[in-house]
């Protein structure tokens, strides 16, 4: 004798408008998370300015207005728990709720390498000798990190995972320029305040460097939304000469 199936329970109003607001909820939290990478950008164009142009004012600008980016990163933060905690998600909306969590952290990392940079500013003092190429080199490598921000916003918005992996291929050349950076520094000269200066530019160089590192790591995550496996785009035990 065949055990009887009960019917399945129709689906109501009630609960599809629950599951439409639900999506929208998590649709709007992922924007919320992304925007956090407009903020970086922000921070680097003025981190960088002040640099350039040893703007003592810019640079505390920078310092102070990172405390947007820790709140952001607590709002989304919050935001995303009370979903799990709520909502209970599984399968795929998982999956980018774990993302966006990762996400969220790396922008707040990339907000703390910007202060980094400012703080080198009031460091310098004025007159003091600087080197046009090394500097030349340090502003390609901050607009290369800067495209390599948006780029990652635009491959986790879209859920492009081709993209994203495409962001590794880009940071190879802001690695390699700032094994570049380091090399001139270290061998710039014999003038201890132009060697100074130069130190403080590696150091600057190092921080773009992490940027980027953590613009590949949001561009991992979005790969992970789509395939639902994390791998790492490149083999970090690998030192590329």
């Amino acid at each position: 004798m065949k055990a009887r199936v009960a019917p399945a329970e129709p689906i109501s109003i009630a609960d599809i408008e629950a599951r439409q607001e639900y999506q929208e909820q998590l649709a709007a939290i992922e924007h919320q998370a992304l925007e956090g990478l407009d903020m970086v950008v922000e921070a680097l164009d003025h981190a960088m300015d002040a640099l350039v142009r040893r703007d003592v004012e810019l640079a505390a600008s920078v310092v102070a207005g990172d405390d947007r980016i820790d709140a952001h990163y607590i709002a989304s933060h919050q935001a995303l728990l009370a979903l799990l905690a709520l909502q209970a998600p599984v399968a795929g909306d998982l999956r980018l709720v774990a993302a966006l969590l990762h996400v969220i952290r790396s922008v707040e990392r990339m907000g703390d390498q910007c202060v980094t940079i400012a703080k080198m500013v009031p460091l310098a003092p004025a007159g003091s000798p600087t080197d046009a190429l090394l500097l030349k080199r340090i502003e390609h490598m901050a607009a290369l990190v800067r495209s390599e921000v948006g780029q990652a916003k635009r491959a986790f918005a879209a859920h492009a995972s081709r993209l994203a992996e495409e962001l590794a291929v880009h940071d190879r050349e802001v690695n390699a320029l700032n094994r570049e950076i380091f090399r001139r520094a270290v061998e710039i000269g014999d003038d201890p305040r132009l060697r100074e200066w130069a130190m403080r530019m590696a150091l600057v160089a190092r921080c773009l460097e992490r940027v980027g590192d953590n613009a590949v790591d949001i561009g991992e995550q979005a790969a992970f939304v789509v395939t639902g496996r994390f791998r790492e785009f490149s083999d970090a035990s690998h030192v590329t000469r």
